[in-house]
């Protein structure tokens, strides 16, 4: 099909996420006041929506503690640049079975699984405008470590999100996702049209080559809003092929730890380098309220 350029991009920019980086940079954030500010100078950068997980302030490993989210939060309401908040909903769902010829009982050390309802619990008490929903089950890089999302999960959680007036952003890892993720709106569960993060190269989901990226693009509904992002040395290449395939752009360290070859990068460096490939592209960089207007979003204080 022929591509229809964005000429109206929001960047998203993801600020620490919860994999193993905290100790390969300095400048992934780790307390609740660093991803905060890390999150502030990307808005004031010229990202327009901010996309937060939370993690332990001492040892940088990923964290579900509702105080660190609400903290991050308030920060960040508070501050003087206006960002679109999207908070993770993605922890709680990791199951790491034993070895191949005993996979029971689970590996209680990584494993995290919990109910939906607490799984969205921190959401329902900061009232981001957005929220992500990983919209399937698929093996996640280690050899015995399964993400966990199923059709009842993601029904039960999308329903609360729904009711709680937070907009789903639909996380993609594979076609199939997309596909169920369109289930899940014509079954009423989420408002169309929705909203999708296409998550290219992450392993084992779709990886990152062109043909592969276009399948993921010719699946997304016309009227739903869709962003892109790749992992590593590909970040900004898919700021380039999102934009050019019609959808909006991701960047951050929770996917990307380098600017250049040997130079590590901060959130807000990312996010210059994705508004002048976008600004060379002649599109705009829109900002957080227009970003409201489009996707029918309403900034609220948290409870």
């Amino acid at each position: 099909m022929p591509l229809t350029m964005n000429k109206e991009v929001f960047i998203t920019c993801a600020v620490t996420g919860s994999g193993g980086t905290q100790d390969r940079s300095p400048h992934v954030p780790r307390s609740p006041k660093q991803i905060a500010d890390s999150a502030i100078a990307a808005g004031k950068a010229g990202a327009a929506v901010v996309h937060c997980h939370v993690r332990d302030p001492e040892t940088g490993a990923p964290s579900r503690d509702l105080q660190y989210y609400r903290e991050v939060t308030d920060r960040i309401r508070d501050a003087d640049v206006d960002v679109v908040l999207n908070l993770t909903a993605g922890m709680g769902g990791d199951m790491v079975f034993g070895t191949p010829d005993a996979p029971f009982p689970l590996n209680e050390a990584g494993t995290d699984m919990i109910g939906a309802a607490e799984r969205v619990a921190h959401v329902a008490e900061c009232l981001p405008e957005i929220c992500t929903l990983d919209c399937g089950t698929m093996n996640f890089a280690e050899a015995d470590y399964v993400m966990t999302n199923t059709p009842g999960m993601l029904t039960a959680m999308g329903t609360m999100m729904t009711q709680m007036g937070v907009k789903p952003e639909i996380e993609a890892f594979d076609t199939g996702h997309l596909w169920y993720a369109k289930q899940l709106v014509a079954d009423g569960v989420l408002d169309s049209p929705a909203l999708v993060q296409l998550c290219m190269g992450v392993p084992w989901g779709a990886p990152d080559d062109l043909n592969t990226f276009m399948a993921m693009v010719n699946n997304v509904p016309d009227d739903w809003t869709f962003s892109a992002f790749a992992l590593g040395r590909n970040q900004m290449a898919y700021v380039a092929a999102a934009v050019l395939a019609g959808g909006n752009v991701r960047v951050g360290l929770e996917d990307n730890l380098w600017l250049d070859k040997g130079v590590l990068a901060e959130n807000y460096q990312l996010v210059e380098r994705a508004s002048t490939i976008i600004e060379n592209m002649g599109a705009r960089v829109i900002t957080a309220q227009d970003v409201r207007d489009k996707l029918g979003l309403v900034k609220r204080a948290p409870k």
